[in-house]
């Protein structure tokens, strides 16, 4: 059985009500479409170790990790990937991790 798979990522915004009309919105409704469910979008995070860069957290769980990536490299996505990164923000990290199969220390 496939893990689902989640996009983490780490975004250093500019400006919050501009962001989220011309990108979060955009790809809030995107997503959903493509079977992602949103579990973190916040401002909040507690760095409690190491360095956090961003100032914007996100986590999104999709069916698969193959179905996250394709979603990123998704034509429909390209223009708000393209704003996200050099219009809205200052930069960040972004992955994709396929989630833990817990059955692998299940013995």
């Amino acid at each position: 059985m496939s893990q689902p798979g989640y996009l983490i990522a780490q975004i250093n915004v500019k400006d919050y009500p501009q962001y989220i009309d011309e990108y979060g919105l955009p790809v809030f409704a995107l997503g959903s479409k493509n079977g992602a469910e949103f579990l973190v979008a916040t401002p909040e995070a507690k760095t409690l170790e190491g360095e956090w860069s961003g100032n914007w957290t996100v986590v999104i769980r999709f069916p698969t990790a193959e179905s996250a990536l394709t979603f990123y490299n998704s034509a429909e996505y390209a223009p708000l990937r393209e704003a996200r990164m050099n219009k809205l923000s200052n930069g960040g990290n972004l992955v994709i991790a396929e989630g833990f199969d817990s059955s692998v220390i299940r013995q």
